[in-house]
């Protein structure tokens, strides 16, 4: 059985290109999540956040080990902006589909802050999810349709969240693929 995670933070693309990379990830489609208007498209998505959905394996990996690599490729703490761009549109937001989901992402928020490992504290929304309205084809894999374009994101190999204490958080199925 698979597991929906949807995620924002910062330009779509980057955050695909990253995460789909990732064991235990089936697929991945960007989008605009957590707004306003039915129907988000590039040119009219309101208050909606670039996003991302993702579904995933949970017997690979688990929903703590994609939100550490979300922290990790991405800066919380930065409101609306994400490198260059800037806006409501490149929010950081978790969007959790259940009170469990919801549970994990405010405990790794506190892992994250309590860390140190960025220069400030974390301004991610965590919001129930809501539609999730799919970018054009243009927007679907475009750095990998395009790799040399724009991304602010980038994998931070040295950087390792501690946890504050153990969260109870599933892990991948014994002799899965270490993350």
């Amino acid at each position: 059985m698979h597991q929906r995670a949807v995620l924002a933070g910062g330009c779509f693309w980057g955050m695909q290109d990253l995460i789909r990379k990732r064991p235990g990830i089936i697929s991945t489609r960007v989008g605009y999540t957590g707004g306003d208007i039915p129907n988000a498209t590039y040119r009219n998505h309101g208050t909606h956040a670039e996003g991302i959905e993702i579904v995933f394996d949970p017997t690979v990996t688990s929903y703590r080990h994609i939100l550490e690599f979300f922290f990790q490729i991405h800066d919380p703490t930065t409101l609306n902006r994400q490198g260059n761009d800037r806006g409501l549109s490149y929010r950081s937001g978790i969007y959790y589909v259940d009170e469990e989901q919801k549970r994990v992402a405010e405990d790794t928020i506190a892992d994250v802050d309590a860390s140190g490992l960025w220069d400030g504290k974390v301004v991610t929304e965590v919001q129930p999810v809501g539609e999730f309205w799919e970018a054009e084809p243009d927007h679907q894999d475009y750095l990998e349709k395009r790799p040399g374009g724009y991304t602010c994101h980038f994998v931070r190999p040295d950087w390792v969240l501690p946890k504050r204490h153990e969260v109870g958080d599933v892990s991948p199925a014994a002799g899965a693929a270490a993350e």
